[in-house]
């Protein structure tokens, strides 16, 4: 996925800036998270998305499997709902996700899931508002 004619920075500038902001979270951020920050150049859109007001996905916490516990960043999510965002404010979206999926990591540690809690109500917002703009369609 080349970024040369699209202004958006490259996935390696991508990562680059990931690291150096993942780098400036505390520490004890880093327990257990044996899997690391994974930068992905795919994008990803959620499963309940609708077609025209599209849900990507920017970052995902994981835990499970071989890889135990780790967080991906998604740089083509990234491409296609900042595309012509100035590189500080790119550098601001992705630390508030990086951030987000922290919080998430942590929230697992001590069995917590108040932020699953808000992402599910805001996804209930965003499917209740366009479920009622196709009934009003039909």
């Amino acid at each position: 996925m080349s970024s040369r004619f699209d202004g958006f920075i490259s996935e390696d500038e991508f990562e680059t800036m990931a690291n150096e902001l993942a780098e400036s979270f505390p520490k004890e951020f880093f327990k257990e998270l044996n899997g690391g920050i994974l930068v992905l150049e795919r994008s990803k859109m959620h499963r309940d998305s609708w077609p025209g007001n599209e849900l990507y996905i920017l970052g995902e916490y994981c835990h499970g499997g071989e890889l135990g516990r780790y967080i991906n960043l998604y740089y083509g999510s990234f491409r296609r709902v900042y595309p012509g965002l100035s590189r500080d404010a790119l550098r601001e979206e992705l630390r508030k996700t990086i951030a987000h999926e922290f919080r998430h990591h942590m929230e697992s540690l001590a069995m917590c899931r108040d932020l699953e809690v808000e992402d599910e109500e805001k996804l209930e917002a965003y499917n209740s508002r366009f479920y009622t703009a196709r009934r009003k369609r039909e």
